[in-house]
């Protein structure tokens, strides 16, 4: 049998840095259950605050995933996290016309995916979505610089547009309705939502795919109201 990469597949096994088929290894660092918090928001803010500390490139980064029911049809894209407080973690987007917002509608259910590359560590947290309220979203919408004030109220998040000027005369008009205002009111379909966690999962990654992975999942007849779980990797 031929050892050449077969010709029909466009990508096989890219080996990323080291210019060979093998994948990387990982090696910066281990994880082990006496480290962890009891509680899961807890770990993380460790997690984003060392994230922080070694510079990590926008450890706020965050794939937002979400699923269509009765389809089923998964979609996924990348957001800001804005916030965590002891609910869960809060994302801000348009909950009126884009496609997160439909499938939210139909199944309020979500996931979060965090990778940062320069520690080898990922973290994933599944549960419910629940919408801020306009007071809620109104605190950090007032933080954001006009220009993105101004878009938040132009764009009809995923509508088909015809043309790049189409958008800007949207915006254009916007910027008309709030002239010489200061003080703009976040828009009743654009705000924060809370994904509030049902798990959530600390990955490290070890050498050779042995990875240190440890799950916290609700338990009520736990003091801390967790569990965790060291799963195989």
């Amino acid at each position: 049998m031929s050892s050449s990469t077969p010709n029909n597949k466009r990508i096989f096994a890219p080996g990323g840095t080291n210019d060979s088929q093998q994948a990387q290894q990982y090696t910066k660092g281990s994880l082990e259950a006496s480290q962890l918090d009891p509680n899961p928001l807890t770990q993380f803010d460790v997690w984003f605050q060392h994230a922080n500390a070694e510079k990590v490139h926008q450890p706020e980064t965050v794939t937002l995933s979400t699923a269509e029911l009765p389809s089923g049809r998964v979609s996924a894209r990348m957001v800001y996290l804005k916030e965590l407080d002891d609910k869960g973690w809060v994302v801000y987007s348009n909950w009126g016309t884009s496609r997160k917002a439909s499938d939210v509608k139909s199944n309020p259910h979500a996931s979060l995916t965090f990778w940062w590359h320069e520690l080898e560590r990922q973290v994933r947290v599944e549960g419910k979505v629940e919408r801020m309220t306009s007071e809620e979203s109104q605190v950090y919408y007032d933080t954001r610089i006009r220009g993105s004030r101004m878009g938040a109220w132009a764009s009809q998040q995923s509508s088909i547009l015809s043309s790049r000027e189409e958008l800007e005369k949207q915006v254009e008009d916007v910027e008309k309705r709030f002239d010489g205002q200061d003080k703009i009111p976040v828009p009743d379909f654009w705000g924060g939502i809370r994904v509030v966690p049902e798990m959530v999962e600390f990955w490290q990654g070890r050498p050779s795919r042995l990875h240190d992975r440890f799950r916290y999942t609700r338990d009520d007849n736990s003091e801390s109201g967790w569990k965790v779980d060291r799963l195989s990797p």
